[in-house]
C-alpha cells in the first residue's frame, strides 16, 4: 500500500490484516521503490498524488522491472472521481476512487477476490466508487500537489515564465525575477516583449509567433542583454486549450564571458607563438651584425676612423635587442634570472626615475610596510612598471595622478576574477591614472602586440603585450579596468615567496676579453651566426670545427671527441634539435662541456637542458666579452 496519508495507510493495513493478508506500506514513490528492492507483492495499491515519484510514475516503474510485472495494480485515488484519469495508460489493472471507508472497504476486497480468481479480468475504463467521494479529500490532495509544484519551481536555477494566449506573463518564479530584474507585481499581467528593446526585441517578438512555434521542438534566442546580463530564451508551447507559452530564461552571462577568456587567450598564444618566432630570428640576425662588429672592433683601436660609427652600429643593435626583448617578454620566452626582491623597492626606484622626466605628474604612494616577499626577475618587472607609468602618461599629456599601490592579498580575495587564481598568498600592485581613460572596443586589445592608439611611427603596440607577456610568465595575474574621461587602472598579483630577500649584488665584470686555445665545437643552423662565430672564435686563439645541423654535429663530435674541448649548441634546429644533440653527445662522453645559444631565453625548454647537466647558458645576441666570459666559465669548471 502507497500512499502519503497516514490515515488511509492505517486503514488499508487495518482491512487488509483482518481478512489474511500480509501488508507492506510505504508513504511515497520512493519508499516504495525501497520496499520493492526486496519485496514481491500480489497486489500493490497505490495513490496518484504523491511527493517525489507519483503514483502513475511509479506505476510505469513497477512494470519496467521483470520480477514485479505481474504484480496486479490498483490505483487508488481520490483525484480519478473528479478528473477523467486513462489508468491502463499507467499500466494498472484497476481503478478506486476514494470516498467513505465502509464503501472503500468493499471495493478493495473486491479487487482482490477478482485477482484470485482462475482468470484475470482485463481492465474497463470504469472506476469504483466516485458517487460518494470526500470533496475535502481531493481538495487536500491538490494543494499537495499545487505545493510540492510550487517548491520545485522556486527551487530552480533556470528563470521560468508562463505567458498566455496574448503573451501576458501569468506567472513567474523567483529566478525569473531576479534575472529580468523586475518586482513580481510589476511583471504579472504585463506584455512579455515589452522587456526587451530595439533587435532584443525583434527576435523575441519573431519567437513567439504562433506560426514559429513548433509542438514538436522548442525554439531557443541566440544570447541576449537584459539589464546588464546575457540571457538566452528556451521557448515551449503548452499543451492546453489556452494556449499559453513556456518560456525558460538561462542566465549565460558568465559563460559567455569564459568563451570570450577562451578566445582570447587563444588569439594570445598563437599570437605568442609568432611573436616569439619573430623574436628569435631576428636576433639570429642581431647576432651576425653584433658579431661582426665585435671582430672588426677587436682588431682596431679607438683612433680608427671608424671606430665610433661602429660604436653607434652597436648601440642601435642593442635597441634591436631590447625591442626583440619585448616581443619575448610578450611571448613569455624573455632573458629571466628569477630571484626574491622586494616589490616596494622596485616600485619606488622606477617611480623616481620615472618623476625627472615627467614633473608634471603628481606620483601617489600608498606602498604596504610589511609586504610580503616576491621571486621576480628584476629587470622584467622594472620592464613592466617602466610600460605601466609611460602608458598612464600618455593618458595625462596635460598633468594628473599617477597612483602607486602595494598590498597583500590571496586567492581567496581575487575569487571574483574571471580566472582561477593558483591557491596561495599574492602581493598586489596597483598603477592608476587620471587621464582620458579607455572605451571598451580598444581595452579589449591593449594586450595585443602592435596594436596602439598612438599616430603611425610613434608607438611599437608592444609596451602592454610585453607586460602580459612577463606577467604570466611570473606565475602572475593582470586585470586592467577604464572608463572615458576619469582614467585607467591596472592591478598586478604576483605570488608571495617565504624566501628572505637580499639586495642585489650584481655581477659588473668587464672588459678584458679572455683567450685560449682549446678545440671548440660550434653548431648552429644559421650560416650567418656559423661564419661570424668562427671567426670571433678564432680571434680569441680557439680552435674552430662547425656543424650547420644537429645530425652534423653528432657526426663531427663522434669523429673528434677527443680533441674538442667545448661544443657551443643551438637550442633550435630542425629534424634534431639542441636538447637531443645534446644527450647524444653526452652519451658518447659523459664529461663532455657544452654552452647553450639560443635567441629564446633560458627559461623552458633550455631550463631543461641545463638540468640535465649542461654547463651554462648565452642569449644571442652577445658581445664578444660576453662571449669570452661564458667559454671561460665553463671551461674552468
Amino acid at each position: 500500500m502507497v500512499d502519503n496519508h497516514p490515515v488511509i495507510l492505517k486503514f488499508m493495513t487495518q482491512l487488509l490484516e483482518k481478512n489474511g493478508y500480509e501488508v507492506q506500506t510505504a508513504e511515497d514513490g520512493l519508499a516504495a521503490l525501497e520496499v520493492l528492492k526486496d519485496y514481491t507483492p500480489d497486489v500493490a495499491f497505490v495513490d496518484l498524488v504523491m511527493p517525489n515519484i507519483s503514483g502513475s510514475k511509479l506505476c510505469r516503474m513497477i512494470r519496467g522491472i521483470s520480477k514485479l510485472r505481474d504484480v496486479y495494480l490498483v490505483i487508488l485515488s481520490a483525484i480519478v472521481a473528479e478528473q477523467t484519469v486513462d489508468v491502463a495508460e499507467f499500466g494498472a489493472d484497476a481503478c478506486i476512487a476514494k470516498g467513505p471507508f465502509s464503501q472503500m472497504a468493499k471495493h478493495v476486497l473486491s479487487v482482490i477476490e477478482k485477482r484470485s480468481s482462475a482468470t484475470k479480468q482485463v481492465l474497463k475504463k470504469n472506476i469504483m466508487g466516485g458517487g460518494d467521494f470526500h470533496l475535502c479529500e481531493i481538495t487536500k490532495e491538490l494543494l499537495s500537489v499545487k505545493n510540492h509544484l510550487e517548491v520545485v519551481m522556486m527551487s530552480m536555477l533556470e528563470g521560468i515564465i508562463e505567458l498566455s494566449h496574448d503573451s501576458r506573463v501569468v506567472y513567474a518564479n523567483p529566478k525569473a525575477l531576479t534575472l529580468l530584474k523586475v518586482p513580481e507585481e510589476k511583471l504579472l499581467g504585463s506584455y512579455f516583449l515589452e522587456l526587451f528593446q530595439d533587435e532584443a526585441r525583434d527576435q523575441v517578438e519573431k519567437l513567439l509567433d504562433t506560426e514559429n512555434i513548433s509542438l514538436e521542438k522548442n525554439r531557443q534566442t541566440p544570447a541576449l542583454q537584459v539589464k546588464g546580463k546575457d540571457i538566452t530564451l528556451n521557448v515551449s508551447p503548452v499543451k492546453d486549450e489556452q494556449g499559453k507559452t513556456l518560456i525558460v530564461i538561462n542566465d549565460v552571462t558568465q559563460q559567455k564571458r569564459m568563451e570570450a577568456q577562451l578566445r582570447q587567450a587563444e588569439k594570445m598564444e598563437a599570437i605568442g607563438t609568432l611573436a616569439g618566432g619573430i623574436a628569435h630570428d631576428f636576433n639570429n640576425l642581431l647576432m651576425a651584425i653584433q658579431g661582426t662588429v665585435s671582430l672588426i672592433l677587436f682588431n682596431i683601436d679607438g683612433t680608427h676612423p671608424l671606430y665610433d660609427k661602429l660604436i653607434n652600429i652597436e648601440q642601435w643593435v642593442e635597441s634591436g635587442a631590447k625591442l626583440t626583448n619585448q616581443l619575448l617578454g610578450y611571448a613569455r620566452k624573455g632573458k629571466y634570472e628569477v630571484k626574491p626582491i622586494s616589490l616596494n623597492t622596485v616600485v619606488e626606484e622606477i617611480a623616481e626615475t620615472f618623476r625627472r622626466t615627467r614633473k608634471q605628474i603628481v606620483i601617489q604612494r600608498e606602498l604596504s610596510d610589511k609586504l610580503y616577499t616576491t621571486k621576480l626577475d628584476k629587470g622584467q618587472i622594472e620592464q613592466v612598471l617602466f610600460n605601466l607609468y609611460v602608458n598612464a602618461a600618455n593618458a595625462m599629456p596635460g598633468g594628473g595622478r599617477l597612483i602607486l599601490k602595494t598590498r597583500n592579498t590571496s586567492h581567496e580575495q581575487m575569487q571574483a576574477k574571471i580566472y582561477k587564481p593558483k591557491p596561495g598568498r599574492y602581493v598586489e600592485l596597483t598603477v592608476g591614472d587620471t587621464g582620458a581613460g579607455m572605451d571598451k572596443k580598444t581595452l579589449g586589445r591593449i594586450f595585443e602586440p602592435f596594436f596602439t592608439t598612438k599616430d603611425m611611427g610613434r608607438g611599437t603596440g608592444l609596451g602592454l603585450a610585453s607586460v602580459h607577456g612577463i606577467v604570466k610568465s611570473h606565475d602572475g595575474y593582470i586585470d586592467v579596468e577604464s572608463e572615458e574621461g576619469v582614467g585607467t587602472t591596472f592591478k598586478v598579483y604576483f605570488p608571495a615567496t617565504i624566501e628572505t630577500y637580499d639586495r642585489d649584488d650584481e655581477d659588473r665584470s668587464c672588459g678584458e676579453i679572455p683567450k685560449g686555445t682549446e678545440t671548440i665545437l660550434l653548431v648552429d643552423d644559421e650560416r650567418m651566426i656559423i661564419e661570424v662565430g668562427q671567426e670571433l672564435l678564432e680571434a680569441m686563439g680557439y680552435g674552430v670545427l662547425t656543424a650547420l645541423d644537429g645530425k652534423e654535429a653528432v657526426e663531427t663530435y663522434r669523429s673528434n671527441h677527443k680533441s674538442i674541448d667545448l661544443v657551443i649548441l643551438d637550442m633550435i634546429m630542425p629534424e634534431i634539435n639542441g636538447g637531443d644533440v645534446y644527450d647524444m653527445v653526452k652519451e658518447i662522453n659523459p664529461d663532455i662541456k657544452v654552452l647553450l645559444s639560443s635567441g629564446y631565453s633560458k627559461e623552458g625548454q633550455a631550463q631543461e637542458i641545463l638540468a640535465r647537466g649542461c654547463d651554462g647558458f648565452i642569449q644571442k645576441p652577445f658581445h664578444i666579452n660576453e662571449l669570452s666570459q661564458s667559454i671561460k666559465k665553463v671551461l674552468e669548471q
